[in-house]
């Protein structure tokens, strides 16, 4: 997305040979003693992405996820329900390998993601044209980073070695626009300074990690941290969209900040119920997602301030959020994992899709190429949809949506 925009679980084909790789965000909560499930979950190389990043478990015909829950999403779960006769045949077991390959395809359009804004935006400096730049909401970058940084310390701790490399890529190409917004003024130097910090100490702490140099208290305290940053950022950075239509105030960021320490605080000990302590620790996965929902929000809400802008940004980027994105819908409707579906439908209708209608509207893109943009978008979701409703043997797709969201 303009960040891998903006989180999940993948698994992997039923044949346990083969790995694909992804990347948006994946959100799987290690087994613990909390938990009522004795399973274990063999982490693999990631399907993906962005902005976003998928773990890949093996697992049999005879079992399958059963759907992931709003809270939940974060954690595996093994159901012996449904037909054994559809998910041991053929055409089942091939749109399970389909789909992983799909979300290993989507790694491609996510690498290149911010390549071609970075492009335009050196132009746009060399010419002296900085004013092009504000076209960039540097509220949405933020927030993408965030989320990467997010996605970046789950997968250091899952040690996942490819959805590392693509949190990273992230990280570094959203920073590296974030520095082009500082340097054209776009973006004030205070929070450009605290960014770099946190940028600087996020991927150090992540590597550390990784390869086993970190001290379990200081990943323990790094991981509240994220997680009451992004409780605290969101409302914040939601807020300061609308700035100065609502009045300029910290207020929003720092009762969330004041919640959130309060609520780590209960987890960390042992005042809060088991239920409740799953519930805080999900919220990380879900905060980065969020974050990453929030930046075509913003960036839409931008392109209505400033229509004069729109051409400083990049129909490519645009279009390419909206395909590697899309890629993935498929797969997180066949294993039923809400929170993926979530971010990544999300993310390829109106952070894609989206930002390319604003440009269309101000004649930035031709007519040919936004109708072919939305014709292959809602043509590949309508027959991810039908494939699905087919290979689970269900009557209609709303069957298929319905046990995503309420389980079978």
């Amino acid at each position: 997305m303009a960040g891998s925009l903006l989180p999940l679980l993948v698994r992997a084909p039923l044949n346990p040979s083969n790995r694909f790789f992804t990347n948006y965000p994946s959100f799987i909560t290690p087994s613990s003693s909390s938990s009522s499930l004795n399973i274990s979950v063999k982490p693999t190389f990631p399907s993906s992405v962005s902005k976003l990043n998928l773990s890949l478990y093996n697992s049999s015909l005879n079992r399958r996820l059963k759907p992931n829950y709003a809270l939940d999403s974060d954690t595996p779960f093994i159901s012996n329900q449904g037909s054994e006769r559809i998910k041991n045949s053929q055409e089942f077991e091939e749109w399970d390998s389909l789909t992983a390959k799909f979300a290993g395809a989507s790694n491609l359009p996510f690498l290149l993601l911010q390549l071609p804004q970075i492009i335009l935006n050196s132009q746009n400096l060399i010419a002296g044209n900085y004013s092009a730049l504000s076209a960039v909401p540097w509220l949405g970058m933020l927030t993408g980073l965030l989320g990467n940084v997010s996605l970046l310390s789950y997968f250091a701790k899952k040690k996942e070695t490819e959805a590392i490399v693509v949190q990273t890529l992230g990280v570094i190409s959203t920073y590296v626009v974030i520095v082009q917004l500082a340097m054209a003024g776009s973006m004030p130097l205070p929070f450009f300074i605290v960014t770099s910090a946190v940028v600087a100490a996020g991927l150090s702490l992540n590597f550390m990690n990784y390869f086993n140099w970190l001290h379990p208290g200081i990943w323990r305290f790094w991981e509240d941290l994220t997680t009451v940053g992004g409780l605290s950022v969101l409302p914040q950075v939601m807020w300061s969209t609308f700035v100065p239509y609502v009045p300029n105030s910290i207020l929003p960021g720092s009762i969330a900040f004041v919640m959130a320490i309060t609520a780590v605080i209960m987890a960390r000990t042992g005042r809060l119920s088991e239920k409740n302590v799953k519930i805080i620790g999900s919220l990380s996965g879900w905060t980065a997602t969020l974050l990453f929902m929030w930046m075509p929000i913003a960036q839409m809400w931008t392109s209505y301030l400033n229509p004069e802008n729109i051409k400083g940004l990049s129909a490519i980027s645009m279009l390419l959020a909206m395909i590697g994105n899309g890629l993935m819908i498929p797969r997180a409707l066949f294993i039923r994992d809400l929170m993926w579906f979530t971010g990544s439908s999300w993310a390829s209708v109106l952070h894609g899709w989206g930002n390319l209608v604003c440009m269309y509207c101000f004649n930035s893109i031709s007519k040919e190429f936004f109708l072919a943009a939305t014709l292959g978008l809602y043509t590949w979701i309508g027959i991810g949809l039908w494939k699905d409703t087919k290979v689970y043997g269900f009557n209609s797709p709303l069957r298929s949506l319905k046990e995503l969201l309420f389980g079978p």
